[in-house]
């Protein structure tokens, strides 16, 4: 191939468009940024630091990236905005120097029973077409390896309007993938009789035990004693099958009660969609308890849980069928892959090939194609959607990672801090929300928010290089190199937690006797199988509450005053004052602003234009009537306290004519907890994982002794908050909790009375015991990767 020679010899002068090589924002002021102004360099790594609340997010996801995206979907035609999310400009006076940003979040994937990591990467797609090209006996095309389509046959008489109309004979067949049985989700559910009546009594005597259903109850239960259909008077156990297959199964049928036309409907389905079709976690507790004992979920029989149709099943390639290709771990089906030498399949060989190696490189072959993505951890989903970016072709990408390294052990971090500088070596810009040393060290900038939380956050404390930020005198800076000691006296155990013959997911038959009265720390490699073990292999009935970081139901109203139950002693302290009813004092109640209902702000929908949320005019984005803010507490109007920080709030009811010892308790909680700069009406669809973690925590404590599980609590905070998490779980051991928490923070290791060590690696390479005992022992032992590096970060 012949090049043209170059023939100058001088070179040349700056070009004008490498001029543009630094990302600029002026004046933001979106959440609690004030007015912030920041210089980001180019296809360089730049870390964003802070305490939390400190507006780190705000200033990377809700402004740069956030105005990025909206850009670019003003490029397409209003036909295909109209099918996109609409994006407000963000609160910002110049941004400029952007280029297209890909936002890799820790947002959990959906939980649909249908989606697993191989359709969430499309190596399941890749495999339906290897099999459909490949597979003995062939079955179909790829479709017909899908657990999400279903076989459908049908035959008839179709018109055909060509000419004179004529009705021509047709059939119709599509072979599909999916067990029938189960609908490809790979479990049944079945409702356990017993938890819904009473058999030896008959209607008249009360029979059902479902919550709810009194016995004169007109909309349910004399709706079957009174419908003509049963017996009233005779035992259930003592029915016909006919009258039982009339009590359980009948079809919707109109019956007449005491001269009203009402519906009969048998009693399986009637629970179905009374309480099934709900999502359980926004039932009420004892219902949800109920659901809890009448539901019982297990394997599909007919597929054995791998979700697809004995068709399906029976095409294999070299003895490997596609069921077993997508419960191999991902390693193990990377060899096999490789081991296919198949030229008229070779491109798509390479593409698995490529997606599966990614996997592998990025500390996710342990996981199996068939795992439900729902089932994720926030890490784990995170560096699912960074497989698509590593072998991209694309440069000159913004990426901005929220805390990459959530749920990663120390031995882990290496890993993914080596893809992130192999995103930047290939020309991209790469932003990163982070608190952990390992990663903030291999920064090329660094960016310090704070020097608070919430309203005494949003500026700029720090920028420049990392050796800077470390004398820099910014709280970061000064606990950048903070290091937590071990213990010099631990815990005696007051009792043990037995787990025996544990085998969820990669265990091996695992026994371990879990310490109570202790703070009890699992540790071990992502992939190792704590959370198998913790979450998937407690006994039932063993009183454990489970404080994890997943989504709290909500809406937009919601927010902590009413998450926590603190907003019904504050209105209760307002009605006493003013001698009026505490439903005044209630958004969503009798106290609502009528224009805007409550919300404080008015949503206009502007079809594919983004939508507007403007502060309502009649309450000035109060929420409340203008006759309620007319009363007072301690000089406050409700609006007035709802805006309140916790700490400033807790300074408020804890002395004068606002002392109110029902609030105070509630709010001592939540500061306990580490959120002393949430605002009381903040609402809940702004909180970080970490922040809902420690809401749930802080609603739990009232509760006496029990058996608390943390999930990482230190996801999300910074440096100088991890202190204050090991002061509380200090304290929650001393009350007489058991405190048993999983972990990779080193200091959280340190602080323990005992250690449970998974291992030695993941996948099926791990679900053992490697260590037992204090962090001392494991210190000294230095026999696994966890008592490595914890032996490095205490120094000893």
């Amino acid at each position: 191939m012949s090049r043209a020679k170059r023939t100058d010899t001088q070179s040349p002068a700056l070009h004008g468009a490498d001029s543009h090589d630094l990302i600029r924002v002026h004046g933001a002021r979106v959440n609690n940024l004030k007015d912030v102004s920041v210089e980001i360099p180019k296809r360089r790594l730049t870390v964003f630091t802070g305490i939390s609340g400190s507006g780190k997010s705000s200033l990377v996801f809700d402004t740069i990236a956030a105005e990025s995206q909206r850009l670019i979907n003003e490029t397409y035609s209003a036909f295909v905005q109209g099918f996109m999310p609409t994006l407000a400009r963000p609160e910002v006076d110049v941004l400029e120097g952007l280029t297209t940003a890909i936002i890799v979040g820790q947002q959990r994937m959906g939980a649909d029973p249908r989606s697993t990591v191989g359709t969430v990467t499309d190596a399941n797609a890749m495999l339906r077409i290897l099999f459909s090209r490949l597979g003995k006996p062939h079955i179909g095309p790829p479709g017909a390896y899908a657990f999400n389509v279903p076989s459908v046959r049908a035959s008839g008489a179709i018109t055909v309007e060509r000419g004179a109309k004529k009705a021509v004979k047709a059939t119709f067949n599509r072979t599909g993938g999916m067990c029938p049985r189960c609908e490809g989700r790979g479990a049944v559910s079945d409702i356990d009789l017993t938890q819904l009546y009473d058999d030896s009594k008959s209607l008249a005597e009360g029979a059902f035990t479902i919550p709810g259903w009194k016995s004169d109850s007109f909309w349910t239960v004399r709706v079957y004693a009174e419908s003509g259909l049963l017996d009233p008077n005779k035992p259930i156990r003592k029915y016909t099958k006919k009258e039982m297959q009339d009590f359980l199964y009948r079809e919707p049928t109109k019956v007449k009660v005491e001269g009203v036309n009402l519906t009969y409907e048998g009693l399986i389905p009637k629970i179905q969609k009374s309480f099934l079709s709900k999502d359980k976690e926004a039932l009420q507790p004892h219902i949800r308890a109920f659901v809890d004992r009448a539901v019982t979920f297990a394997t599909c029989p007919e597929c054995d849980g791998t979700r697809l149709s004995e068709g399906a099943r029976s095409s294999k390639i070299k003895r490997i069928s596609i069921a077993d290709a997508c419960a191999m771990q991902i390693s193990d089906l990377a060899a096999w892959v490789r081991g296919l030498d198949e030229p008229s399949v070779a491109p798509l060989l390479t593409a698995l090939q490529h997606t599966l190696d990614s996997l592998e490189e990025i500390g996710l072959g342990y996981l199996s194609l068939n795992r439900s993505s729902g089932t994720l951890s926030g890490g784990e989903a995170q560096r699912v959607k960074m497989i698509r970016h590593l072998g991209s072709p694309l440069t000159d990408v913004t990426y901005v990672f929220d805390e990459p390294t959530a749920g990663l052990h120390p031995h882990d971090i290496e890993r993914m801090n080596d893809l992130l500088l192999r995103l930047r070596d290939k020309g991209n810009t790469v932003l990163v929300v982070e608190h952990k040393p390992e990663t903030i060290a291999i920064a090329d900038h660094v960016v310090d928010l704070g020097p608070g939380a919430g309203t005494g956050g949003g500026t700029v404390c720090f920028e420049g290089t990392v050796e800077g930020l470390r004398s820099g005198g910014t709280v970061t800076g000064r606990h950048f190199d903070d290091r937590a000691a071990l213990k010099e006296t631990v815990r005696t155990s007051t009792g043990t937690l037995e787990i025996r013959g544990a085998t969820a997911n990669n265990l091996r038959k695992v026994d371990v006797d879990i310490p109570l009265g202790v703070l009890a720390v699992v540790t071990g490699v992502a992939g190792s199988g704590k959370s198998s073990l913790v979450h998937g292999s407690i006994p039932a009935g063993a009183g454990v509450v489970s404080v994890d970081q997943g989504a709290i139901r909500g809406s937009r109203r919601s927010n902590p005053a009413t998450y926590t139950g603190l907003l019904d002693p504050i209105r209760k302290a307002f009605a006493k004052a003013n001698g009026v009813k505490p439903a005044l004092f209630s958004a969503n109640s009798e106290g609502a602003c009528p224009t805007c209902n409550g919300a404080g702000v008015i949503y206009t929908d502007l079809a594919m234009m983004a939508g507007v949320a403007s502060t309502c005019e009649e309450c000035e984005g109060k929420r409340y009537l203008a006759s309620v803010l007319e009363y007072h507490l301690g000089g406050r109007d409700i609006s007035e306290v709802l805006a309140m920080s916790v700490t400033e709030a807790e300074e408020f009811f804890g002395a004068g004519e606002a002392h109110t010892p029902a609030a105070q308790r509630v709010l001592g909680r939540l500061a306990d907890v580490g959120l002393g700069y949430l605002s009381l009406g903040q609402p809940l669809t702004t909180l970080s994982g970490g922040e809902r973690q420690r809401l749930k925590l802080a609603t739990h404590m009232a509760e006496k002794g029990g058996i608390y599980v943390l999930d990482e609590p230190t996801t999300g905070l910074h440096l100088a908050d991890v202190a204050q998490l090991l002061g509380l779980l200090d304290r929650l051991v001393d009350s007489g909790k058991s405190v048993i928490v999983i972990e990779h923070h080193q200091a959280v290791m340190a602080h323990a009375d005992w250690i449970i060590d998974l291992g030695p690696g993941a996948g099926h390479d791990g679900g053992r015991i490697v260590f037992e005992g204090t962090p001392a022992d494991l210190v000294a032992a230095r026999s696994t990767l966890t008592g490595e590096h914890l032996s490095a970060y205490v120094g000893t």
